[in-house]
């Protein structure tokens, strides 16, 4: 077990200081023109798998760091750059997550790689679990999948919605109901192999930030796929179905489903995005407040600009050590007891969305123009309070931690 540190090794500095040059250099003068395409920046992901930052070789680099700190760091960095485009860049993450965390070794080494595709023809895979009418209440989801003995297929039906890739992935990972009667419990994960008739792309959403990040509905009509694309396999989910049924008529414990697994271990690294995003506004605040004169002199020089700055430094140091800290303990086995994965990105999330509000107020005007980032940036920042549950969620799953009840 590596020790909790806070502070970068040598080999961590060096490729902190790579993703860095990259976003400065790539990302940030593609950003402003990528956010009102409002496209795909297949160009900008097609960089970052020639250097190698687009590729399954540097994500499991990242994400089996033994102190936890490879995934957050490299997610600063790159949402450091611009929230829209790294979400493009790392939406094939969350589908990734998802296998990693329930698929056998065999899912992992088949489908992870066809995620990513190569720098020549590079690919995304997409997480496919909220719903219309299931978005928090994960426990609401209508998207049935039915096991066809005969045919060792299963039938998936239902529609998506908010899907990061949904509909131009290659690979799509999907959260189905395979017993309704279990809720939560009677969940499953699926993958959905590149052209499998029956699944299509619904409506694409044009929203307010992270306009460089597709976001789609998925919809699944009549989609089969072999037996083989059940996450985990069909022995284990008969098992673990099994134990909820029996639990469920001794009015018993927890068992965790598939999404929610997915979910506790990206949390953290949404709260390192928007560390980025904070962490970029506060920079571009702090330069403005240093060289805008205003009566003869900077406006840093002011206690209402200044001490608004030193409140932004410290909940962005604050926040970025409630990522790592969750993050050193999900690497290294250390239960959540006082849900530190959802602390993590509550007060990170509603850090990037006040920072980037006070970066906004310091630049004036000017701050309210797109001649300046930290609009785009507030813009962008308003996502992390919703997306991989809601703040108001975070609260819940928080408060019911501490008081030792079930989260459903």
């Amino acid at each position: 077990m590596a020790e909790f540190t806070m502070e970068l090794n040598d080999e961590q500095k060096e490729v902190r200081d790579w993703l860095h040059g990259f976003a400065a250099d790539v990302i940030r003068p593609a950003a402003a023109e990528w956010d009102e395409r409002e496209e795909t920046p297949w160009p900008v992901i097609q960089e970052a798998a020639k250097v190698g930052i687009y590729s399954l070789d540097f994500y499991a680099q990242q994400y089996f760091d033994s102190t936890g700190l490879g995934i957050p760091m490299a997610m600063e960095e790159l949402f450091w750059g611009d929230a829209g485009i790294a979400l493009s860049i790392v939406g094939t993450g969350l589908a990734a997550v998802g296998v990693l965390a329930n698929g056998t070794e065999e899912q992992i080494g088949t489908w992870i790689p066809q995620m990513y595709g190569d720098p020549n023809d590079v690919k995304v895979a997409a997480f496919c679990s909220s719903e219309p009418d299931a978005g928090s209440d994960v426990a609401s989801l209508r998207t049935r999948a039915v096991y066809d003995e005969a045919k060792d297929e299963w039938v998936i039906n239902g529609t998506k919605t908010w899907a990061t890739n949904g509909g131009i992935a290659n690979v799509h990972v999907v959260v189905a109901s395979v017993d309704p009667e279990l809720g939560s419990k009677g969940h499953a994960s699926f993958i959905v192999p590149p052209g499998t008739e029956g699944l299509s792309q619904g409506q694409k959403f044009k929203k307010h930030g992270i306009r460089a990040s597709h976001t789609a509905e998925v919809v699944l009509d009549d989609v089969r796929v072999p037996g083989s694309c059940l996450l985990g396999g069909k022995e284990k989910l008969d098992e673990r179905l099994a134990r909820a049924r029996e639990k469920a008529k001794s009015g018993g414990e927890r068992v965790k489903n598939a999404a929610m697994a997915t979910f506790e271990a990206s949390r953290p690294a949404v709260g390192a995005m928007a560390v980025g995003t904070a962490r970029a506004a506060y920079e571009v605040a702090l330069d403005y407040a240093r060289t805008r004169e205003q009566f003869g002199r900077p406006i840093i020089d002011n206690q209402g600009v200044a001490f608004q700055l030193a409140d932004m430094r410290t909940q962005i140091d604050a926040a970025r050590l409630l990522v790592w800290r969750a993050s050193w303990m999900a690497v290294n086995g250390r239960p959540f007891t006082a849900a530190e994965g959802s602390m993590s990105k509550l007060f990170a999330s509603e850090t990037a969305k006040k920072v980037t509000a006070q970066a906004i107020q310091i630049l004036g005007g000017n701050g309210y123009t797109r001649e300046y980032p930290v609009e785009r940036m507030h813009r962008d920042s308003a996502i992390y309070t919703i997306f991989e549950g809601t703040s108001e969620i975070q609260r819940l799953v928080i408060s019911r931690t501490l008081a030792g009840m079930p989260i459903r």
